[in-house]
């Protein structure tokens, strides 16, 4: 069984190391001792532990498709360029900008790597001691104690710290402490969505999504969280969440970026299905035009926003309006995308509307 998180093996193994120097010294308590001076959750540390103690289970090859914890808080690397922060691309495990500023995304590892040595230098007091030389990577977890900022520039090596005037109190872990509350709820939300939700909810605990500021944190949960209502067939407790993650996004990140897209196709989905076709129908519309601006008029992304605004258009019984939009847009796709299954979906739904039309007496004059 794999190791249900996507912590660098070097430092899984610095932990685990701990432990075991802990029990040498003190029997029991080892695995909570050693979590707590780390910041860690037990449950996790304890897992490492266990499959340490079987080889062939524990260096077993890790899911890619599950979602990295990472060492740094969301909000403290920025780039040096357009000035933004940058978030985290769980697609390529690195750091990306925002739409054409930079063309790859920076490998998370050396940040943390870079970081966690230049604590290790300056600021090591800051790090529990137990004893063991502690890897730069289990001290990048500790960089929002010490660092206000980090700025990173063409290279993952190319970084400049701002530090602060003194240490974060303790209080201020709790930001770290709500990345792997979110981390932890994004993965068991496939498996256990009411479980992930408790978690956003304790994560989101005193953020009113009507009024709370920017926090790219914040914007991360209420985005989870959105969807987990919209699986839960809950899309009327969603609006004030995906409203919240859509909004944030779009301020932090840039109306273009990938993050901002996705918040803003959530957006959509939710309000279509809380009934708000209106609104849903302009939604759809400005996602189509900003996914024509980055992947392009005839891209699948953009067809597939067309093609949704159709059915809405339907919805709201402006049937002619939505059948000659919905057959251009199959028209395009068929052109565009030869044999992808998205146009016998479209064609099925143009169908059913024709159907529907005919069936109520409607008497379209076509142009």
């Amino acid at each position: 069984m794999a190791v249900p998180s996507r912590y660098p093996p070097d430092l899984i193994d610095a932990v685990v190391q701990r432990v075991a120097d802990a029990r040498a010294v003190k029997a029991y308590g080892a695995v909570t001792t050693v979590a707590r001076q780390l910041n860690l959750e037990p449950r996790l540390v304890q897992k490492w532990v266990t499959r340490a103690a079987t080889p062939a289970t524990f260096h077993a090859g890790r899911p890619a498709a599950t979602p990295r914890v990472l060492c740094l808080r969301p909000g403290l690397l920025h780039c040096r360029f357009c000035r933004r922060p940058m978030p985290y691309a769980d697609l390529h495990e690195g750091y990306q900008c925002q739409q054409g500023c930079r063309p790859r995304p920076l490998a998370d590892a050396t940040i943390a790597d870079v970081v966690g040595r230049a604590i290790l230098r300056h600021a090591a007091r800051v790090i529990p001691s137990t004893g063991a030389p502690t890897p730069p990577q289990l001290a990048a977890l500790h960089a929002d104690r010490v660092l206000a900022r980090i700025t990173v520039g063409a290279s993952p090596t190319d970084i400049t710290l701002t530090w602060r005037a003194t240490p974060a109190s303790a209080c201020d872990r709790r930001i770290a402490e709500g990345v792997r509350r979110v981390a932890t709820a994004r993965t068991l939300a496939p498996t256990d969505p009411l479980r992930a939700r408790q978690l956003l909810h304790v994560s989101l605990a005193g953020v009113d999504p009507a009024t709370a500021p920017a926090h790219p944190l914040h914007a991360e949960a209420a985005a989870l969280l959105a969807e987990l209502q919209l699986r839960l067939g809950r899309p009327t407790d969603a609006i004030g969440w995906a409203t919240y993650a859509q909004q944030n996004s779009a301020y932090l990140y840039g109306p273009t970026h990938p993050r901002s897209l996705h918040a803003l196709h959530l957006l959509a989905t939710v309000r279509r299905r809380a009934g708000h076709h209106q609104r849903a129908y302009h939604l759809y519309r400005q996602l189509g035009e900003h996914l024509a601006t980055t992947a392009g008029s005839h891209a699948h992304p953009t067809l597939a926003a067309h093609a949704i605004t159709a059915l809405i258009l339907y919805d709201l019984g402006h049937c002619q309006p939505a059948r000659t939009l919905l057959a251009d847009t199959i028209t395009t796709h068929r052109r565009e995308h030869p044999d992808h299954p998205a146009t016998i979906r479209m064609t099925q739904h143009l169908t059913r509307i024709w159907d529907d039309c005919a069936a109520k007496g409607h008497e379209h004059h076509e142009i």
